[in-house]
This record gives C-alpha cells, sequence and structure tokens, in this order.
C-alpha cells in the first residue's frame, strides 16, 4: 500500500486516450509532408535556410538570428524532424544525442529532475527556448510537437538574456501550415514500448489554418528494474491569415507524464576528512557494478538491471501547460513585426531515490565486523530519498521588429526588440523518514527496508514510512511540507535588445548585437524563529556579441567572433542547480546575516571567442562546419581563503567542432561531428577544514585549496563523435545507423585531507592519501536502421537503438551515483500519411 499523498498531480488516461484518438480517426494519417513547391524554389541563400538530410527545409531560426546558417558567426547545430523520426527518439535528450559535445546531468541534491544539458561545458539548463521565448522550469521535454530543435553553442545572453554561458537550445514546435495533411505513426518495442502520434493540418479556409498534434506513451525500460515511463499529450494551433501579410497563431500545449524515476548505481569509493575507502594515490571512482568485492570479502555480480529505489515509494507526475499568442505583421517593404506572449505553468512531484550517502556502505570501510554498522564490511545501499514538490508559473511578452535595409552602399539585416516576463516558482519536500541517523545501515535499517543489498535489491520491498528513527516510532502516511516550509522565489525581467548583420559587398559581413537586462528577484525562505526572511536582488545587465564574415565564395564563409553572457544570482529560481543562487543564503542565520549574505553576491560573467569555417556543398545539399573556440569566466563564485564568499574562481574551455551535415551521394544521406573539449577548472578556490576542539581549544577551521583546481569540468566529455546515415539501397528500401562515442566524464571529486590541532591550539593539515574521480567510463554505442515505402501512404520502419546492449552510463552526478542507460531497444514503427 502507498501511503503518498501526491498531490494534484495525477491525471486522466481516458482524457489521453480520447485526445489521441480524435487524431487518428481523422480521414488519414500520414509521416510529415515534404515541403512545399514554395519551399523547394526558395534559393539556397535564403535566411535560415538548412540543409537536413537532403531536404530543403525552412529553419525559421527567429527574428534575432539576422542572417542565413553560412552567414552567421557562431556554431549553430539544428537536429531536424527527418532525423528525431529517423532516429527513433521520443525526447529531447534521445534527440540530442546525434549532437556531439552535449552531455547531461539530472536530479541530486536540490538539483529538481529534469533536462539538463551541457553544452561546452557549461549547465544550460536555465537557457531552453520554446519558439524564441525562454522555456523555464524543470521538464522532461517531449518531441511529438517539434519541428526541429536548434543548438546555439557558445556565450550568448545578447541573444536569450541571463545565463547561456555554453550555449543554449531553441526548440521550434509545430504549428499550422498553408495545406491540408494528416499524419502518424504507431510504435511497439521490447520492454514493452508502446506509442502513438498523430498530426493533422486543415484549411478551414483559405486563410485559416488549424493543426493538431497529439501522442501517447507507454513504456518499461530495457534491462532496467521496475522503470517505467507513461505520458500524454496534445497541442493544438490556428492560424488566421495564414497566407496574408498578417497573421495571428494561438496556439497550447500540455504534456502530463507518470513514471519511477531511475535512481542508477552507486559509486564505488568515497572519500573525505571523516572516511575514505579507496586505495592509496588518485583512482577512478566508478559505478559499481559487474564483479564487486567488499572489504568483508563478499563477492558478488552488481547487474546492471538493479534498481535500488521502491515500488511503493518512488514516483514522479509532471504537467506542462502554456499557451501562446503570436501577432506577425508584413509591412510589404522587408520590414516585419511580431509580438509574442506566453503563459507557462510546469509542475512535478516526486519521490527518488539517491542510492548511498558517501559513508561507504557499498564496498564498506571495515573488512572485520562492527556491531553497530552492518555495512561496514560493505555490500549495502541506503535508499536515501530525495524529494520535491512544486511548480513554476512565467508571463511573458516579446516584440519584434526585424527585416532588411540599405543605406547607401551597405545592406543591413536587423532586429530590435523588446522583452517583458514575470516568473514565480515554489517548491517544498515531502515529509519522510529514511533513518538519517550514522551510521545510516543499521539493524533496525535494513528491517525497515531503508537499506538493501547491492547485489540482489528488491523494489517490491513492503516500505512503510515512520514518524521518525526511533524504535517506537508510528507508522505514518508520507505528506507534503507546509507552506511554512516551502520556499518561493519571485523574478521580473525587463529587456531591450539589437542586431544587425552588415553586407559590405559580396564578401564581407558585420553581425553585431547587444542587449540590456534588468533582472529582479525574490526569494521567500521558509520560517525560521516564528518569522520568514525575503531576500532580494536588482542587476542590470548588459551583454554584447561582434563577428566578422569574410567570404571567398557565395557558398563558403570564414568568420571570427566575440560574446558575453552573464549569470546573475537566482537565474534559475530554484529549478536547477546555481551554486550563486538566492536559495544558497542560510535561513537560519539573522535577517541582517541573510540580507548581507545576498548582498555579497554577484553576476559571474563569461566570454567566447570563436573562429570558424563554413561550406554550404553540392548546391547546398551537404554542410560542412569547423570552429576552433575559448570559453573562460574569471569570476566565478568560489571560497576565498578567509573563508568567506568571494569571485575570483576562473573556468577556462578550449575546443575544437566539426560538423557535418545533408547528402553525400543521391540517396545517401549523413549527420554528425565531432568535438574536442578541454575544460579546466583554473581556480576553484578553497576548502574549508574543521580541526575538532581539543580540551579548551575550541575547534578551528582553516583553508586548503580547493579540490578542482586544475580538474575537467564535471559533466563534459574531452572527446565526443556522433554519425548518423542513411542510404537507400533500392527504391524504397533504406538503410542507416548511427556511431556515438563519448569520453570518460567527471561528476566531482573527493580527497581525505584533513585537520587536526593540539592542547595548544596548533592546526596541523594531513595531506591527503587518497584522492578519488567520481566518474563514468568512456563508451561506443551503435543504432541500427531499415526504412521501407510500403506505398505513398505507408511506410515501416525498424530501429534497435543500443544495438549491442552495451553496459554504459549517460549521467555522472557530482557524487553518490550515476545513470544508467537503457539496454538495447528494438523498435517497429508504422507510419501513415495521406
Amino acid at each position: 500500500m502507498r501511503l503518498i499523498d501526491k498531490g494534484a498531480v495525477a491525471h486522466s488516461s481516458f482524457l489521453a486516450l480520447s485526445c489521441v484518438g480524435v487524431i487518428i480517426s481523422s480521414t488519414a494519417m500520414a509521416a510529415e509532408p515534404a515541403s512545399s513547391t514554395a519551399d523547394a524554389e526558395t534559393t539556397a541563400d535564403t535566411a535560415g535556410r538548412i540543409i537536413v538530410n537532403g531536404q530543403r527545409m525552412e529553419a525559421d531560426p527567429g527574428p534575432k538570428i539576422t542572417a542565413p546558417l553560412i552567414n552567421t558567426p557562431r556554431s549553430i547545430v539544428v537536429v531536424d524532424k527527418q532525423v528525431i523520426k529517423d532516429t527513433g527518439s521520443a525526447t529531447l535528450v534521445e534527440a540530442l544525442r546525434t549532437v556531439p559535445g552535449i552531455t547531461f546531468g539530472a536530479a541530486e541534491g536540490g538539483n529538481p529532475i529534469g533536462d539538463r544539458p551541457f553544452i561546452r561545458g557549461f549547465d544550460s539548463q536555465g537557457s531552453t527556448y520554446l519558439d524564441g521565448v525562454r522555456d523555464i522550469g524543470a521538464q522532461s521535454r517531449e518531441v511529438f510537437a517539434v519541428e526541429q530543435i536548434q543548438i546555439v553553442r557558445g556565450s550568448d545572453s545578447t541573444l536569450g538574456g541571463r545565463g547561456s554561458a555554453g550555449g543554449s537550445l531553441n526548440i521550434i514546435s509545430k504549428l499550422p501550415r498553408p495545406e491540408n495533411f494528416a499524419a502518424g505513426s504507431l510504435t511497439i518495442g521490447n520492454a514493452n514500448y508502446k506509442r502513438i502520434t498523430g498530426d493533422v493540418n486543415y484549411l478551414l479556409s483559405s486563410n485559416i489554418a488549424l493543426r493538431v498534434n497529439g501522442m501517447w506513451h507507454d513504456q518499461d525500460v530495457a534491462e532496467r528494474d521496475a522503470i517505467f515511463q507513461k505520458r500524454w499529450g496534445i497541442a493544438p494551433s490556428l492560424s488566421i491569415g495564414i497566407n496574408g501579410p498578417t497573421k495571428l497563431t494561438l496556439s497550447y500545449y500540455h504534456l502530463d507524464t507518470e513514471e519511477l524515476p531511475d535512481s542508477g548505481i552507486a559509486y564505488r569509493y568515497v572519500c573525505s576528512a571523516t572516511v575514505c575507502n579507496a586505495p592509496a594515490g588518485t583512482v577512478y571512482s566508478e559505478p559499481a557494478v559487474g564483479t564487486i568485492t567488499t572489504l568483508g570479502g563478499q563477492t558478488g555480480k552488481v547487474d546492471r538491471a538493479n534498481f535500488y529505489g521502491l515500488k511503493n515509494r518512488d514516483f514522479r507526475d509532471s504537467k506542462t501547460d502554456q499557451a501562446t499568442v503570436r501577432f506577425d505583421h508584413d509591412f510589404g517593404n522587408g520590414i516585419r513585426f511580431r509580438n509574442t506572449s506566453r503563459y507557462s505553468h510546469t509542475s512535478q512531484a516526486y519521490i527518488l531515490t539517491q542510492p548511498d550517502d558517501s559513508q561507504g556502505n557499498v564496498i564498506g570501510t571495515s573488512v572485520t565486523a562492527v556491531a553497530t554498522n552492518p555495512a561496514a564490511q560493505g555490500g549495502y545501499v541506503w535508499r536515501r530519498s530525495n524529494s520535491r514538490f512544486g511548480y513554476t508559473d512565467s508571463m511573458v511578452n516579446q516584440t519584434d521588429l526585424y527585416g532588411t535595409v540599405e543605406t547607401g552602399a551597405l545592406r543591413h539585416s536587423f532586429a530590435i526588440g523588446a522583452e517583458f516576463s514575470f516568473e514565480k516558482a515554489e517548491r517544498g519536500a515531502y515529509i519522510l523518514s529514511d533513518t538519517r541517523t550514522t551510521p545510516r545501515c543499521t539493524a533496525q535499517a535494513i528491517a525497515r527496508f531503508n537499506c538493501t543489498s547491492l547485489f540482489t535489491p528488491n523494489p517490491n520491498d513492503p516500505w512503510v514510512n515512520y514518524a521518525g528513527d526511533a524504535a517506537d516510532a508510528a507508522v505514518t502516511p508520507v505528506t507534503r511540507g507546509g507552506p511554512e516550509t516551502r520556499t518561493i522565489n519571485n523574478a521580473k525581467t525587463q529587456a531591450i535588445y539589437a542586431f544587425d548583420s552588415i553586407s559590405i559587398g559580396e564578401q564581407i559581413v558585420v553581425n553585431l548585437g547587444a542587449r540590456y537586462d534588468s533582472f529582479k528577484s525574490k526569494t521567500t525562505l521558509p520560517v525560521f524563529n516564528g518569522a520568514r526572511t525575503a531576500v532580494k536582488r536588482d542587476d542590470g545587465i548588459f551583454n554584447w556579441q561582434a563577428g566578422l564574415i569574410f567570404k571567398p565564395t557565395p557558398n563558403t564563409s570564414l568568420y571570427a567572433s566575440y560574446a558575453t553572457s552573464a549569470t546573475p544570482p537566482n537565474s534559475l529560481l530554484g529549478e536547477g542547480q546555481e551554486s550563486n543562487g538566492l536559495g544558497t543564503v542560510s535561513a537560519t542565520n539573522s535577517p541582517a546575516a541573510v540580507l548581507a549574505a545576498a548582498d555579497a553576491l554577484r553576476v559571474e560573467r563569461t566570454k567566447s571567442y570563436e573562429v570558424g569555417a563554413k561550406a554550404d556543398l553540392f548546391e547546398a545539399r551537404l554542410s560542412l562546419t569547423a570552429a576552433v573556440f575559448q570559453t573562460e569566466t574569471k569570476n566565478a563564485r568560489v571560497t576565498s581563503d578567509a573563508n568567506t564568499v568571494t569571485f575570483v574562481g576562473e573556468r577556462r574551455v578550449k575546443g575544437v567542432e566539426l560538423g557535418f551535415n545533408g547528402t553525400v551521394l543521391p540517396g545517401w544521406t549523413v549527420n554528425g561531428g565531432y568535438t574536442y573539449l578541454d575544460a579546466k577548472i583554473v581556480n576553484g578556490g578553497f576548502t574549508a577544514l574543521t580541526a575538532a576542539a581539543v580540551g579548551a581549544q575550541a575547534a578551528q577551521t582553516v583553508l586548503v585549496t580547493s579540490l578542482n583546481t586544475g580538474r575537467p569540468f564535471p559533466q563534459t566529455a574531452k572527446h565526443s563523435f556522433t554519425v548518423w546515415s542513411n542510404y537507400e539501397v533500392l527504391k524504397g528500401l533504406s538503410l542507416g545507423g548511427g556511431a556515438f562515442y563519448t569520453s570518460r566524464v567527471f561528476g566531482g571529486y573527493a580527497d581525505n585531507r584533513r585537520a587536526s590541532q593540539n592542547s595548544a591550539g596548533v592546526v596541523t593539515v594531513t595531506p591527503a592519501t587518497s584522492v578519488i574521480l567520481r566518474s563514468v567510463p568512456s563508451y561506443w554505442r551503435f543504432d541500427a536502421r531499415v526504412g521501407y515505402k510500403i506505398n505513398e501512404q505507408l511506410d515501416l520502419t525498424v530501429n534497435v537503438n543500443n544495438l549491442t546492449n552495451k553496459v554504459y552510463f549517460n549521467q555522472a552526478y557530482t557524487s553518490h551515483y550515476a545513470g544508467m542507460a537503457p539496454g538495447r531497444t528494438a523498435l517497429a514503427t508504422l507510419n501513415f500519411k495521406y
């Protein structure tokens, strides 16, 4: 029996089936139609033109991208709907596996569950946009209503505002088109995989078009015990004036999800000033999978399928609702106007098991038994509960005036605009007991299923919640923390921006951009000593970018660019992991101390330098790109040698990116690339060690150089390579597949330096004997695809993802555990079109 009050996050499966059923029962279903004749006849140099799998597609990068991609002095990658379809992708994370240089982190500690991409080594969780408008709130995004995904790499706060130190994602929605079609797909696969999508576009009149996208999805996860994912979504949109100079588009998006979140596999070793079971020297602490021998001499196999969570405790439910109104007007003289307004509400509630706790339960801390700690000899995992419930609301209005003008010999492609937004996020935690005593895995904790076997965990254990850790504690339901325990974040943004691509003759293009943001935020902390403290910030942020493009030929370009970004305190409103947030200010201090600490925070600033080359070959059917860049932050938040917050930390990324996309030969398409990232923490500040009290001597704090200094960025692969290719063997029969490589990714670092003092108060720092690098090893993954066109209305595709059933990890968390990737997944998809 699940004793959990999840709140109002439940959904209706009947409604999901009804929505999808309406789409399926339309006159017919179809795969995405080819581009219209007008699209196909557009010249290769049209602004926004991209080539994907040899097809000419309109890219709509938005008003702020003021030139064709070949004339844009930065690295921009586009994942088109055809690539999404061919790779069998259902989520944003799956679709982005075709792009090198992007890794993913996820929920740990205060970071909520949701998409957390790292671009060029920097966390871009808060730099995701939907149709050019910031899409804040922790979410796991679907692709059923996605036209394409644009990845802009490099510092780009000029484009989107706060954050964006390493790059950003812009998701383009499927919106009405001036034609009639119906499309859809039915997918089944192993691990009980079932998916239905539908896409209907209908011209209600010559100038009004309606489009409805829908999805229903239900699956387990291959080679992972107990895990399941269920979701449904619907996205209707209506365009009035679709063929005229003035157009109004109304759109709505709803996504409802239910899942058992995956708790991954615990790391082998721990190391701190109080407990360290790692071998001497510098060692990798990798996830404990495969054959493991504990310090107590127990040897067993940790299977990749092991799930350490609890089916009757763990859950995750989420909802996303977005309503958008967009007004476009073409003045007819090269000038256009656009205004976009959006209201967005996202909510989620979950309890996630975080396996182990850095106390040495996995491998153990002793070769002999310890009566008070059954886990001393190893072989146990603590089922720590991470929980969260909350919501994020945002209202955004964005206005753009853009187009082309000529001033003498100069041709300007410009955009000017303004943005106003209001955002609010509230979060709390569930009240439950999971034995947070030391040691964690006492006999009672094991008996209450708060600890489980490393080798044979049972997700069906009959766990119940107790009112506390005492032996006589009563059983009680899991409940939400009251309003007084919750944290509330509010933010207001007012911004103006301008961009200009200036063509000087046929060979020189100058790209300029600037943006100013007024970002005001407030965090209301939980009640402490009968009172709540509100912490406020008001930051003015200026960012700019400049680039120079030289075009040796009309289809090639060489460029150099410079761009900045700024990440103010509280940039994510508590909906992501940010070391510089107002939430890091402790509510347990006095109000004066809290306000002083908040006032000491500063905006972190990043700069990017990039040079590169682009070429469109074979009448723009194949695109090649190359870039060399450096991104640096010189005022990151760190701990100073006085044990205070200071902004002198330095991070630097040097890298190379190569990309290819399009048609090599008729019937043969490829896309992918290679990324090299030399990402280093140049200055990580200091770490505080505590020397325990001795006699009359009080405890003392001593500062030592941070172990992070000189280390690679966490969640960043030095080498990554992707290639996806499709070849038409015979008319109607195509073979395809992909190869994906990611080098070692680090999660975090730890050592066993410690401080002590004598009776005279003299402090001694004992150097580390062990240093652990929590990380996941490199891996190759291979996918395969076979497609057969049955007739003009039907085609069948079979995808096998992770063809070799490779055991690998797709997320390296800071500490405790890593995310296990799914095993071999075979999917058969029947696509309909009309």
